[in-house]
């Protein structure tokens, strides 16, 4: 038997050695009646109801790549697979997912490890006391994915069908699993923060426990191999630890080494705990040194004047939908949209997965990460918005590249915050959350228009011809404009001398693409002389609005009916990649 499709290690930013994919061919069942749980399906024995399917794990059952591509939808399926535990992995013994869209129970050995709630989120079960090296044990998932409209679901059609801008739902398991050995004393979790004044980086540990005997935690950090900085601290009561490394130089190391896009120097970080002397885990990470703020009408990066040359990725694969093929094929989007001349992505309505962001870090590229978006403003959608958001900054808070988060995206789950207090306070809420958990990057709060709290004004408008653009000669005119039919400033909120990013236009389709429900903006190209009129027209003209500092052209890619990409959704381009860039700067 083949070996699975993703196999690469699904954490780069936080990398141990002993560890075991769980990827690949499992078990599965559709539960149309829901009587798995009833009819005991987590049990070794059980047949998971009759005759199971083969799933490739971690690809959605709607994709190809699953090896099942149907597009019913069932609210409940069933995973399944044995798996042996390596003799060499002591000690702890840690099992992780990725993501599990939307409610996920998992048994090891017929015992529920647990429940998790939340599409985009990952989550880890303690499997120490339950596994032993060298023996086989079971693995069951039950994953619950309704069409309902309170669940944070983005780009996921809330019918059983794909339509306007919304695709094919993705059901259950769809980022990596994987089994993962620690130390009897590690690092649950750790928070970087990059302190650029002081040439610094405050660290901050959750350790699983104090063990009875001595012990400390050792920090080391490297630049391309020479070590900048080392601490090591006695641990006695507490397993919380906060301290900051100030990175020193010599003549070799002459200052800090800052991240920025294009030129996205990175400092390497070994976590170590010992106990008697001894290296109990380790763990590899790395931190980029990079502050972003506003500055009146201005964003700064690390002291300078940023000017964001954004485009809208949604990050779909015509394959694996929201499961990238491959490790490669992530990081070929991030050098797809660098080669366009584009230093930054907005992913839209996703959380990316983390082998993106490591990409995005490494080559250099800004990110706008964003909330998936609910549909029905109830407590039940608060709640859900407030709990995904708040897991994804604890995720991805480590990452350079981000620079903002967007809560919410034209009004989706919101339709009255113009005026509704309600929606307006569920934005502001949003807004002071990221900043209570994240006080290190920007937050766009209601991109698009009808903005509360925010950060930024963003302004969505897809005018076909620059000369189309209207409204945008004042800050006046824009804050108290609607270039989409819709007011850009909310009732009573100001936000004047705030930075502006035009952060929707384009979306240009070719004639040859639509047809058959396919669509993009304001009518289709003939061929791609006027496609490169058009986008260098558009482009132009957003690049020279007075008093913004960036625009997000729309799109990277063909988003099955959208095909407005600059790029097919096979990831080919429409035109010259020259010809794109030359007309983005």
């Amino acid at each position: 038997m083949s070996g699975p499709i993703r196999n690469e290690y699904p954490r780069p930013d936080r990398v141990r050695e002993s560890w075991l994919t769980l990827n690949g061919q499992w078990d599965f069942s559709f539960d149309p009646q829901n009587q798995g749980v009833r009819q005991k399906w987590y049990q070794p024995g059980s047949s998971l109801g009759g005759d199971p399917l083969k799933i490739e794990v971690p690809f959605p059952y709607q994709s190809q790549l699953s090896g099942i591509n149907s597009q019913k939808h069932v609210d409940v399926v069933w995973y399944r697979r044995s798996f042996l535990v390596p003799e060499s992995m002591g000690d702890r013994r840690l099992l992780h997912f990725g993501a599990a869209d939307y409610k996920a129970q998992v048994w090891l050995d017929g015992q529920l490890l647990g429940e998790h709630e939340g599409g985009y989120s990952d989550f880890t079960f303690d499997v120490t006391h339950l596994t032993r090296p060298g023996e086989e044990h079971i693995l069951a998932v039950r994953c619950e994915d309704r069409l309902d409209f309170d669940q944070p679901r983005g780009k996921q059609s809330y019918r059983p069908e794909p339509f306007a801008c919304w695709y094919t739902p993705v059901t259950g398991l769809w980022q990596s699993v994987w089994l993962e050995g620690v130390g009897e004393f590690y690092p649950e979790d750790f928070r970087l923060t990059p302190d650029v004044e002081h040439n610094a980086v405050k660290v901050e540990v959750s350790l699983n426990e104090l063990p009875q005997v001595p012990c400390s935690l050792r920090l080391t950090a490297s630049f391309e191999g020479k070590t900048v900085a080392r601490q090591e601290v006695s641990l006695t009561t507490n397993r919380f630890l906060q301290t900051t490394l100030y990175l020193c130089h010599d003549g070799e190391i002459n200052g800090a080494h800052l991240w920025y896009p294009g030129s996205p120097s990175l400092y390497d970080l070994t976590i170590e705990t010992l106990a008697d002397g001894r290296v109990q885990d380790r763990v590899d990470t790395y931190f980029g040194l990079r502050e972003i703020h506003a500055c009146g009408d201005k964003i700064l990066l690390n002291g300078s004047t940023l000017y964001q040359r954004l485009i809208l990725d949604q990050g779909y694969w015509p394959d694996g939908l929201l499961t990238a093929p491959s490790e490669e094929a992530l990081k070929k989007d991030v050098e797809l949209t660098l080669s366009l001349g584009y230093n930054g992505a907005r992913k839209h309505q996703k959380f990316e997965d983390p082998i993106y962001l490591y990409w995005a870090d490494k080559l250099g590229l800004l990110v706008w990460s964003e909330l998936p978006s609910a549909y029905w403003l109830r407590d039940s959608q608060k709640r859900n918005m407030i709990r995904d958001l708040s897991q994804a900054i604890r995720r991805d808070y480590n990452h350079p590249c981000i620079i903002v988060w967007t809560p919410l995206n034209e009004s989706w789950g919101v339709p009255a915050i113009q005026s509704h207090r309600e929606a307006q306070q569920l934005n502001d809420c949003l807004y002071h959350l990221v900043h209570c958990l994240d006080g290190t990057r920007l937050v766009s709060g209601n991109d698009g228009w009808e903005q509360a709290e925010t950060d930024i004004v963003t302004v969505h408008d897809y005018s076909a011809w620059p000369e189309d653009l209207k409204g945008y000669d004042s800050e006046d005119s824009v804050l108290n404009g609607a270039p989409s039919g819709r007011l850009i400033t909310a009732q009573s909120y100001g936000n004047w001398g705030k930075p502006k990013i035009f952060s929707e236009f384009g979306g240009i389709a070719m004639a040859k693409d639509e047809g058959g429900g396919n669509w993009g903006y304001n009518g289709a190209v003939k061929d791609e002389a006027a496609l490169l009129e058009r986008f260098g027209a558009i482009t132009e003209a957003a690049g020279k609005l007075p008093g913004f500092c960036g625009y997000c052209y729309t799109q990277l890619t063909d988003v099955f009916q959208e095909v407005n990409g600059l790029l097919d959704m096979e990831r080919r381009p429409k035109a010259k990649i020259d010809e794109f860039k030359r007309r983005n700067h």
